[in-house]
């Protein structure tokens, strides 16, 4: 039966590689939508990427949710044998439907746990199409890592250019001088899932 937890021990404040729960393979977080989207390829890349992960041997980290894009990655991992770690906040556990035949089903209080939550139990971070979610979480990650918290690698898979306009704001911040030009290769933008599991497994060797 799952407990509400609190991650966080006072004081703690590292964010850096390595914070993940000790396991024999990688952890992957996936942050995407909780809807499916209104292009069939989102769903179609989301399930790839999940059986993917299982063949890697990776195990998903997400937000334990079984709606969208949420759900159709869970589903594909488990479907193809792979290990799953889900974490979602007890206001969310009816809108998402909390998935709890995961490997590790994590409850928390708030947003702020769920995703402290996520990030230290992972190895690299893949950001799918979404929405605000998604988007506050990629910000939150892409800004600890210009401040130098973390060295994860930070993957934005780009289904048929979804995230082209989010590309041209980051160019739009660097050129009008609120960021420099480095904050770019603190992510990596890639087109499709195969190019992706490729650029994991130079990432987590």
């Amino acid at each position: 039966m799952w407990q509400p937890i609190n991650p966080a021990t006072p004081g703690q404040k590292s964010f850096a590689k390595g914070d993940a729960m000790s396991s024999a393979t990688a952890s992957v977080c996936v942050y995407c939508g909780s809807r499916f989207g209104a292009d069939p390829a989102y769903r179609e890349e989301a399930t790839a990427l999940g059986a993917a992960l299982a063949e890697e041997g990776w195990r998903l980290v997400y937000g334990a949710g079984d709606v969208g894009l949420m759900g159709a990655v869970a589903n594909a991992t488990q479907n193809a044998g792979g290990e799953t770690f889900g974490v979602i906040p007890v206001h969310l556990l009816r809108h998402e439907v909390g998935k709890r035949d995961l490997s590790a089903f994590i409850v928390t209080e708030n947003m702020h746990e769920r995703k402290k939550v996520m990030f230290m139990n992972s190895d690299a971070i893949v950001v799918l199409p979404g929405g605000a979610g998604s988007l506050d979480e990629f910000f939150e990650v892409l800004t600890w890592r210009q401040l130098g918290l973390h060295d994860k690698p930070v993957f934005l898979l780009n289904t048929n250019g979804y995230w082209e306009p989010l590309i041209g704001l980051v160019d739009h911040v660097i050129a009008q001088g609120f960021a420099e030009a480095s904050l770019k290769g603190y992510m990596a933008v890639v087109p499709d899932v195969p190019t992706l599991a490729a650029s994991l497994r130079a990432a987590l060797s």
